[in-house]
């Protein structure tokens, strides 16, 4: 789980960047937007609205922008209709990857992802390849240097944390999607606040990877984080520390 680890922050460091440039807020909006036209406009009432607001939120989106956005998905306001669809496919050394996305033209989105996978010598596969490889949690990670293993485990626990794991530097807590948010909260109100916090597709093995091909892989996953259409990208690649921090 160490490279895991490790890349949640690197994305974690990006996803700053890309917030400064507006690309964070589209991803977000285009969240918030499909959530309420699939299950209304209030969040009490539809969790996955519930889940995108607070990750607007989280990202310092104003208000107006968050209620504009439920208002297009409700249809308040006129606006785009997305799609929903998963590509998946196999990286290098047969790493999988799966990126969600949500799109207002499938077609062109489907020939813009398959030429990305093919420039970095891998290949989109059938619905459901590698579906099966990932399971659905919510992760937070903790810098290890700002709290005690032993205090940030024993609150985790009685949270309701699956698993606590010490990864060095970061301290990864796991849960069911279910209990994410609850953890999170009484984390963050005990004065522990999480380096990252999602609910997130992880692998249920690893494939080590590494020289050409793992820098190939990290090549194809940047690649189709950096597409507008694409919301999440998941992977089973293990790549060492050092390459990861070149990046």
């Amino acid at each position: 789980m160490s490279g895991h680890s490790k890349w949640a922050g690197i994305k974690h460091k990006k996803a700053i960047v890309d917030a400064k440039r507006g690309k964070l807020f589209t991803r977000l909006i285009k969240e918030i937007t499909v959530a309420a036209k699939q299950g209304g406009g209030d969040p009490g009432a539809n969790p996955r609205l519930r889940a995108a607001i607070q990750n607007a939120r989280d990202a310092n989106m104003p208000a107006t922008n968050i209620e504009r956005a439920i208002k297009k998905g409700t249809g308040e306001l006129p606006g785009v209709h997305y799609e929903e669809m998963t590509i998946e496919g196999y990286g290098p050394s047969g790493v999988a990857i799966m990126a969600e996305i949500l799109t207002d033209n499938r077609n062109r989105t489907l020939s813009e992802i398959r030429h990305l996978f093919t420039k970095y010598d891998g290949n989109i596969g059938e619905n459901g390849c590698v579906a099966w490889l990932f399971h659905k949690k919510g992760v937070l990670t903790f810098s290890a240097k700002d709290y005690s293993e032993d205090d940030l485990m024993e609150l985790s626990i009685e949270a309701g944390a699956e698993d606590f794991k010490n990864d060095g530097d970061t301290f990864v807590v796991t849960s069911s999607p279910k209990d994410f948010a609850k953890l999170k909260e009484m984390l963050i109100a005990n004065g522990i606040t999480p380096t990252v916090a999602e609910v997130t597709m992880i692998p249920k093995n690893t494939i080590k990877v590494d020289g050409k091909d793992a820098k190939q892989t990290l090549r194809i996953v940047e690649a189709l984080e950096e597409h507008d259409d694409v919301q999440h990208t998941y992977s089973n690649f293990d790549i060492p520390d050092e390459l990861l921090e070149e990046e």
